[in-house]
């Protein structure tokens, strides 16, 4: 399946985030091709598929047409884990740890907060992770290294948040 992206209101870093996080992603028994699309393609293709509006949801991926906003000291990491990864202790631990020490090498870590799921209960940000920094320019630095990365064989996707709503913990 070939999919051709077209964004107008997104910047260029998020357009290529989300090209990146869905090429190569296996649909079914399908893997995905996402490209930009290429406008007055001259493949008679390429044209039909241009045609063809195709919507496809990416955990924690928003193209709506918003802006992903500033950016700030708190660092959102979408498409890394699971709620069911979040539920053993253990595992949520090391989690934890594996983030802290990755994210520690692109400044000073304030704070993690990783919602875990409760059964029954519609947890907000659960399945997303939240690093607090120091400052807004060790947060743009781990944004620029761990954007697009492979974690657990899946591609991460990041924003920022306002550290007001993350202080809040409205996720």
């Amino acid at each position: 399946m070939v999919i051709f992206v077209t964004c107008d209101k997104l910047d260029k870093m998020f357009y290529t985030q989300a090209i990146a996080g869905l090429n190569g992603m296996q649909l079914g028994d399908k893997k995905l091709i996402v490209q930009r699309a290429s406008v007055g393609a001259k493949n008679a293709t390429q044209n039909a598929a241009m045609q063809a509006a195709i919507n496809i949801q990416v955990p924690g991926l928003n193209l709506s047409g918003q802006s992903e906003g500033p950016a700030t000291d708190v660092l959102c990491l979408m498409n890394m884990v699971t709620p069911d990864e979040l539920q053993d202790e253990e595992e949520y631990e090391e989690i934890v740890e594996d983030v802290r020490q990755e994210c520690s090498k692109y400044g000073v870590v304030r704070s993690i907060e990783i919602p875990r799921p409760i059964d029954g209960v519609d947890v907000p940000g659960c399945g997303k992770i939240f690093v607090e920094f120091s400052n807004i320019l060790e947060s743009q630095k781990a944004q620029n290294a761990l954007a697009g990365r492979k974690f657990n064989n899946r591609i991460v996707v990041t924003s920022f948040i306002d550290p007001d709503k993350y202080h809040r913990r409205e996720f």
